[in-house]
């Protein structure tokens, strides 16, 4: 008689419970690595923002009165004004006592 080669049905089982244990620990670390990520976007947007108010004050001697003065003009931002990579937000508009982006309530 000839010997059948193959993996018998608990080795096949023993694969999968090991693959399944694997993948339950790094789906939770890449969706983890994701949002950070997300939130690390949006922290560099936030100070994008303020040194293109502070070139913004270099060419023009003074603040924007708000922030839209800044990302509607194409020569600080080309490709539009950056939205908050976590919400799909715009920034808030308002800047503050130093004329800075207002993060308030815009923390993640």
């Amino acid at each position: 008689m000839s010997k059948d080669r193959g993996f018998t049905l608990v080795e096949l089982m023993i694969v999968v419970l090991i693959l399944g244990a694997l993948a339950a620990i790094a789906v939770p670390r890449i969706m983890a690595g994701t949002a950070t990520a997300k939130a690390n976007g949006c922290k560099a947007n936030v100070d994008l923002l303020n040194s293109q108010i502070e070139l913004y004050y270099a060419n023009n001697g003074s603040y924007p009165v708000t922030l839209a003065v800044v990302t509607g003009n194409t020569d600080y931002f080309p490709d539009g004004a950056p939205v908050c990579p976590v919400t799909g937000a715009a920034y808030p508009v308002g800047l503050t006592g130093n004329a800075r982006v207002n993060v308030a309530g815009h923390s993640h």
